[in-house]
This record gives C-alpha cells, structure tokens and sequence, in this order.
C-alpha cells in the first residue's frame, strides 16, 4: 500500500492515516551489512485512546479484545522486520494492523439452536442397528466345520 488517506478496517470503520505513527530503527535479520547500515525495522503506533475516528462501542470492544497488546495510555504498538526495505516492512505492519483491528471488531453471530429432524433420527438409528448386527455376527463363528 502506498500512502493512502484513510485505510478500510470494516465497513463501517476506517482509519485515517494521519492516526499511524511510524518511526524506523536498525533491524535485525537477514541483509548483510545493509542490515547495519539502513533503519529498515518499521514501528507502527497507534493511540486508541485519542482516536476521533472510532465510536465509544468500538474502543471499548478494542480495549476488550487488544487488552494484553495495548500499554497503560492505551497505544498499539506492532513491530515488523521480515522484510529487507524500510517500505516493505510499513507495508507489512500496516495490514497485520488493519487484520487484527478487522478480528477484533467482529462481531459473532448468535448460535440458533437446532434439532434434528425425525427422519434424521431414524436414519441414525437404522445405521446403529445395522453396525450393531454386522458386530454381532463377527463374534457368531461356526467351529464345528474345522
């Protein structure tokens, strides 16, 4: 993703980019001596808390669901490094948040609960009978013939 104006989170929730705070530093990994040289490990920070873009119910569900990942202020923070350029790893940062904002935010079905049908029943019984019979003359051998 290139910079974009605002990232699509849900339908009814997106996220400007002025809201994403990144700042680089030296990586660790794979690259050679580019490793030592270039800031290519990428920081994404972003304040919950202060968020004007996301309703009370969505914070509160976040706080909920993100709990052990947001600090004491209410900041997410997500570290990313895999890649070799500094672009590659804002890229990948940027939809691991857009993912676990997307997880977070949904929201379950309620489970209906269901019976099965009569028919579906007496089918199931049919098959026990007819496993229980196929066991039972298994254990019916005729030793009189030998």
């Amino acid at each position: 993703m290139d910079k974009q104006d605002h990232y699509r989170i849900t339908s009814s929730c997106t996220i400007p980019a002025a809201e994403l705070f990144f700042t680089y530093s030296r990586s660790s990994g794979k690259g050679g001596q580019h490793v030592n040289k270039v800031n290519t490990k990428v920081s994404l920070t972003f304040d919950l808390e202060a968020s004007p873009s996301l309703t009370e119910e969505q914070k509160t569900l976040l706080k909920q669901r993100l709990g052990n990942r947001l600090n004491k202020q209410g900041i997410l923070r997500l570290d990313g490094d895999r890649q070799r350029s500094q672009r590659g790893n804002q890229e990948e940062v940027i939809q691991r948040f857009i993912a676990l904002l997307r997880d977070a935010l949904h929201i379950q079905k309620t489970r209906k609960k269901t019976r099965p049908s009569h028919n579906a029943k007496q089918r199931r019984l049919q098959s026990k009978k007819k496993r229980g019979q196929l066991k039972q003359q298994r254990g019916k051998r005729n030793f009189e013939q030998e």
